[in-house]
C-alpha cells in the first residue's frame, strides 16, 4: 500500500467547495473521478482544508492510498490530463502511511484580497470594497488576533468542532495602491473564520465599529456580534506546513 501526497492549485469559482457533494461539482469530487479513471479503482482523497464554494487554493495538500505501481510523474501527468483546466496538480510524493493531509498539518496560511477600484479581470479573485478604509485600523485589528484565542465569534454556528480555540502566529495587512491583502497563518481555522474576520476588520477599517468594539466581539464568542462574512472569491489557501 502506498500513500500519495498531492500539491494542488485550483480556481474555486465554478465549484461548490472542496468537499464532495451529491448535487454539485467539487474539487475533491473531480480529483477522485480523475483518479478512478487513471487507476481503475475507487480512491478517497483527503484534503488539508475544506475550502468553501468559490474559495481558491494555491497550495492545497491532499493524500490518497493506492496499490498502484505508477511512478510519481505518471500520477501527476495523468491527473493533469484528466482534470479540468481550473485544477492543477503541481507535485506528487510518496509519504508514510501515517501521513494525513488534514490531521498531520501544523499550520495553514490563507490570504484575502480586496480592491477599492472596479476590477474586470480580477473580479472573481477579490472583494470590491467601496468604503474608505483606514489601513492603520485594519493593522491594529490584525495584531489583536495574534496568539491563542477563542474564535467562536468568527465561526459558523453549525461548525462541528470540539472547541473554538486557535493559535494565530501571523496576521498582517499589506497595501499596494488600491489593493489590500490580508495574510493569516495559524495552527487551525474554524469554518468561515477567515471570511468573518475580514468582514469584521473591514467594519473597523471603515469606522463602522471601533477597535474596542472589535476586541469586545472577540471576547463575546458570539457569531451574531461579528460583522458580515467577506465574499468567498477573495480567499485563497496559500500553503500548508507539516
Amino acid at each position: 500500500m502506498r500513500n500519495i501526497k498531492l500539491l494542488i492549485e485550483y480556481d474555486g469559482t465554478a465549484y461548490c467547495g472542496w468537499q464532495r457533494q451529491e448535487n454539485g461539482r467539487t474539487i475533491q469530487g473531480e480529483i477522485e473521478a480523475a483518479l478512478q479513471r487513471l487507476l481503475q479503482e475507487q480512491v478517497d482523497v483527503i484534503g488539508a482544508g475544506r475550502t468553501d464554494a468559490g474559495v481558491h487554493a494555491r497550495g492545497q495538500v491532499a493524500n490518497f492510498r493506492t496499490e498502484s505501481p505508477l511512478q510519481l510523474h505518471e500520477f501527476k501527468n495523468g491527473l493533469n490530463a484528466l482534470l479540468p483546466e481550473d485544477i492543477v496538480v503541481h507535485e506528487t510524493d510518496d509519504v508514510s502511511l501515517e501521513f494525513h493531509a488534514r490531521y498531520s498539518a501544523k499550520e495553514r496560511t490563507y490570504s484575502y484580497h480586496i480592491t477599492r477600484k472596479p476590477a474586470a479581470l480580477l473580479r472573481n479573485y477579490c472583494w470590491r470594497v467601496k468604503y474608505g478604509l483606514t489601513v492603520d485600523l485594519l493593522r491594529w485589528a490584525a495584531a489583536a488576533i495574534l496568539g491563542e484565542h477563542d474564535f467562536g465569534s468568527f465561526c459558523k454556528s453549525a461548525a462541528d468542532v470540539h472547541h473554538h480555540r486557535c493559535i494565530v502566529s501571523h496576521a498582517s495587512w499589506e497595501i499596494n495602491g488600491a489593493d489590500l491583502r490580508f495574510t493569516v497563518r495559524g495552527n487551525r481555522f474554524l469554518h468561515g473564520m477567515v471570511r468573518a474576520l475580514v468582514g469584521t476588520m473591514v467594519d473597523v477599517g471603515r469606522g463602522y465599529i471601533t477597535v474596542e468594539d472589535f476586541l469586545g466581539i472577540l471576547e463575546t464568542k458570539d457569531r451574531t456580534e461579528a460583522g458580515m462574512s467577506a465574499p468567498a472569491k477573495g480567499l485563497v489557501l496559500e500553503s500548508v506546513l507539516y
